[in-house]
């Protein structure tokens, strides 16, 4: 367990997980992840600022006791319900039987639905309370939907110090440092874009009014529930986390297909080929059946245009094709230069079935194309014509 004071008297105690293949049993974790939890010690109280998942929870409770001492934990606030920071709840009473669990109405709900502890244990908190705990003030911002409907964050407002839930967070194990001043946390801003569109991404709108309630605090420090604590980059991440939640891409295009024997592979090929004759440089490329749905969402998240393409399957769009189109309807994606392509080879459906898709998430189509069975020079000078009309509706060059 890495074991750091953030600034005085208030530790950073989370654990990393380098087990777990797949976060919410869907999401890789090729780097692992942390699940990160705080300690703020005041002279009167010492509050526990959320708790680990249940399977690492003998880790957190073994490092607080031969690292900080006999310290005595009086409240365990809990910004965030997901059982990855709430499951050690039980264990933690279990320790510290005097200790309060700290919440919001929706929060202490949760807890007793999940975890079964009676009445007694709870201290409910609203909107803007405050806790003191001697020398320290936690001061409570209720941020719901982000990306939970309980989610709040707390602020130790003598420190500047953060807490913000999921928001910010990260995939990725710490790797011994735990503040973005102790590390290279170059590759975490790409595993912040991927957590963001895979867990946070449809809660845009909610995102933004969390952001607007802490735009008068002055943070230094921002301790999300997973990743780096962030401290010198804080201004940068706030504003990705502000363009990403205002759906506000970057320059590139994401292209997604998925090909049973290569022709619509084929069709892939010469579209980015054609995107980069005409000066688009920063082109990802995606084999649906190969790639894992979560970077194709986070690349087509991230990037201005899209262009996705798909044979007929059964009369149905391919089948991965249309799942990562499901996951952009249930993201409710928006601003997009979205172009799509189609093959068949005696009954046509899967471009029918991507134009659906585009019309129930209201983008509109700058382009779409079909090929019966294999290229052609027809298909080809269709492809140009598609590029062309993608790069004349991109703003971002």
């Amino acid at each position: 367990m890495n074991i750091r004071e953030i600034t005085k008297d208030v530790h950073y105690v989370g654990v990393n997980d380098r087990t777990t293949d797949r976060f919410e049993g869907l999401w890789p974790l090729p780097y692992g992840v942390s699940y990160n939890s705080y300690i703020v010690k005041g002279t009167e109280k010492v509050a526990l600022i959320d708790t680990v998942e249940a399977g690492t929870i003998s880790e957190l409770i073994n490092s607080l006791n031969s690292h900080l001492g006999e310290i005595q934990i009086d409240y365990i606030v809990v910004n965030h319900m997901e059982p990855d920071h709430s499951g050690g709840i039980p264990s933690i009473i279990a320790q510290y039987p005097q200790a309060k669990i700290v919440g919001n109405k929706q929060t202490i709900a949760m807890v007793k639905g999940f975890y079964h502890i009676a009445d007694d244990r709870f201290l409910e908190i609203k909107d803007g309370e405050t806790l003191p705990l001697g020398g320290k003030t936690i001061r409570f911002v209720m941020t719901p939907m982000v990306h939970w409907p309980e989610t709040m964050m707390s602020f130790v407002e003598e420190d500047g110090v953060l807490f913000s839930g999921d928001a910010f967070g990260a995939y990725g194990a710490l790797n011994g440092g735990v503040i973005d001043s102790d590390m290279d946390t170059a590759w975490y801003t790409d595993e912040m874009y991927r957590y963001y569109s895979n867990i946070v991404g449809k809660y845009g709108r909610f995102v933004q009014k969390a952001l607007e309630k802490t735009t008068g605090l002055d943070i230094k420090y921002i301790c999300s529930t997973h990743g780096p604590v962030w401290h010198e980059r804080v201004a940068e991440i706030v504003g990705i986390y502000d363009r990403l939640s205002k759906y506000e891409p970057e320059a590139g295009v994401t292209i997604i297909y998925g090909s049973m024997y290569g022709n619509t592979a084929t069709v892939a090929e010469a579209i980015a080929r054609e995107l980069n004759i005409r000066g688009v440089r920063n082109i990802k490329i995606h084999n649906a059946s190969k790639s894992n749905l979560s970077y194709m969402i986070s690349d087509a998240f991230r990037y201005e245009g899209l262009i996705v393409g798909a044979p007929t399957y059964s009369m149905h769009v391919f089948p991965p094709v249309e799942q990562f189109m499901i996951a952009m309807e249930t993201r409710e994606i928006k601003n997009k230069v979205l172009a799509t392509f189609g093959s068949f080879t005696w009954a046509s459906a899967a471009n029918k079935g991507l134009l659906e898709y585009a019309s129930k998430m209201k983008i509109d189509v700058v382009d779409h194309l079909e090929m019966k069975q294999s290229v052609d020079s027809s298909t080809y000078e269709a492809i140009a014509r598609l590029a062309d009309n993608v790069v004349a509706n991109l703003k971002l060059k």
